[in-house]
């Protein structure tokens, strides 16, 4: 039913002006349209919608994830902007410095101002 469907991320914000400054300026995303529902975002020919609502941030999981090609520089152009990594302790994980490492797969998480969970992946 949804193979040929592409799917996009949706992230909830408290604030639409200060989403839009994380999204658009500190992570660089080309807003594409803004309506009274939200802001669209493109990314590597994804999608990433943020909407208003008063349950911004209330997620305990991760909602958007990129995959970049050099995970450190990524982390290192993030925390040059201000943005802070989240540590968690993986079983059979390790970590060097802001970035995990589970095997083959290397990842970081952020979060957006209202605490929304948010990673990048190499």
């Amino acid at each position: 039913m949804f193979s040929d469907s592409r799917v996009f991320a949706t992230v909830a914000v408290s604030d639409i002006t200060k989403g839009k400054e994380f999204y658009g300026t500190k992570l660089g995303l080309q807003q594409v349209d803004e309506n009274p529902g939200g802001v669209t975002y493109e990314s590597g020919g994804g999608r990433l919608f943020i909407y208003q609502s008063p349950t911004a941030g209330s997620g305990q999981a991760t909602c958007a994830a990129w995959e970049v090609s050099n995970i450190s520089e990524v982390v290192q152009e993030l925390v040059a902007k201000g943005i802070t990594f989240e540590h968690y302790d993986f079983p059979g994980g390790t970590r060097d410095g802001d970035i995990h490492i589970m095997g083959p797969m290397k990842a970081a998480w952020f979060k957006d101002p209202d605490g929304n969970i948010l990673s990048v992946a190499g």
